[in-house]
């Protein structure tokens, strides 16, 4: 490139750079909405919260979806703008949503454990929603580590689950294709993190310290990349928010309450007693052999948090005939935000479950 040439592409480098920064001075709480798709809260419990979602068209079934998300980072990334809601599509497809929201544990949940969250929250709010339906049964849908919950909750309470639906789930947390399943133990097992020491030290383990965990999985592309790629952008005010409101939710970590942590990691990335059999949960023993209802089993082929073989396991260990696979050509996270993901992922589970449908 001549000089002329690349005085052009720094001038032009340097207006966007000034559109940019004059379009972040104007930026508002209120421009970065998340989470807007109207609901209302039907039930509390401690910091514990269910929403329900308000319809948008005439329900196309009579049996409500519940969603149960992980306990890490905030559910609203099923909901985080208008045009990119996994929920407002449900909505708009005639399903009627409901979803847990764990709050921000403080120290006073320090103590809850695994058994709190399963055989308490979740135990309740499907509750809620069976009284509220006057139903036996509700349809469950559990991502990332509700999904894990969902099938515990699933093998301890088949009475109360109709069709189980896991989205980018870990089910065996020895696949070492996972750095996050090393990280936690899959190779060393115990050795590789004194969990005990750090929950008798810290209480409750920092939500921070966690993002920084998830950061440095690939800290290139998420510490460094992502923000050279901004500057394609920098000087489109929609592009520009739409960043921000994804930093915003994941930078928003709440701690996790210590107990429920240690259990977590020494049962499930330690031990791996979901598929050993070996797993309790409040000293009932969690068999994913009980599981017989159909099952639908969603993952991301790129997933370099959940690596599609430990959500593939899941086969192996459960005894539904009507179990179902699908994949999508995305990461982890784009399962819930990507454009092109949102337009087939909805109708996938709507049209699945209008098959399971009496």
């Amino acid at each position: 490139m001549n000089r002329a040439g690349e005085a052009g592409g720094e001038w032009e480098l340097s207006q966007k750079l000034f559109k940019g920064v004059e379009s972040f001075s104007h930026l508002r709480e209120e421009d970065i909405q998340i989470g807007v798709t109207p609901k209302e809260e039907v039930y509390r419990e401690d910091k514990v919260v269910l929403y329900h979602f308000k319809p948008k068209v005439e329900h196309s079934l009579n049996i409500p979806i519940l969603i149960v998300y992980a306990l890490v980072n905030r559910p609203y990334i099923v909901d985080l703008q208008e045009n990119r809601s996994f929920v407002a599509n449900l909505l708009n497809l005639g399903i009627d949503v409901y979803l847990i929201d764990w709050g921000y544990p403080s120290r006073a949940d320090r103590w809850l454990t695994l058994d709190d969250y399963i055989n308490g929250y979740i135990n309740n709010c499907v509750d809620v929603v069976r009284d509220r339906h006057n139903l036996d049964r509700i349809n469950l849908l559990g991502i990332c580590q509700g999904g894990t919950f969902s099938l515990c909750y699933s093998s301890l309470y088949p009475e109360k689950v109709k069709n189980l639906i896991v989205m980018v789930t870990p089910v065996d947390f020895h696949i070492k294709e996972g750095l996050l399943n090393v990280w936690g133990g899959c190779t060393l097992r115990s050795q590789a993190q004194d969990i005990d020491l750090m929950v008798d030290a810290l209480g409750n383990i920092p939500g921070d310290f966690l993002n920084l965990e998830f950061l440095m999985l690939k800290p290139f592309q998420l510490g460094v990349e992502k923000y050279i790629n901004l500057l394609d952008s920098i000087d489109r005010e929609d592009k520009l928010i739409d960043f921000v409101r994804m930093e915003k939710w994941i930078f928003d970590s709440p701690d996790q309450a210590g107990e429920a942590y240690r259990q977590f990691m020494k049962d499930f990335y330690q031990g791996n007693k979901l598929i050993e059999g070996m797993l309790e949960i409040g000293n009932k023993r969690v068999d994913l052999g009980n599981i017989r209802i159909p099952v639908l089993n969603i993952y991301a082929e790129q997933d370099h948090l959940v690596p599609p073989a430990s959500s593939l396991a899941l086969e192996k260990y459960i005894a539904s005939v009507d179990y179902t696979v699908h994949s999508f050509p995305v990461g982890h996270i784009g399962m819930y935000v990507s454009g092109k993901v949102q337009q087939n992922l909805p109708p996938t589970i709507v049209e699945w479950l209008k098959l399971k449908a009496d």
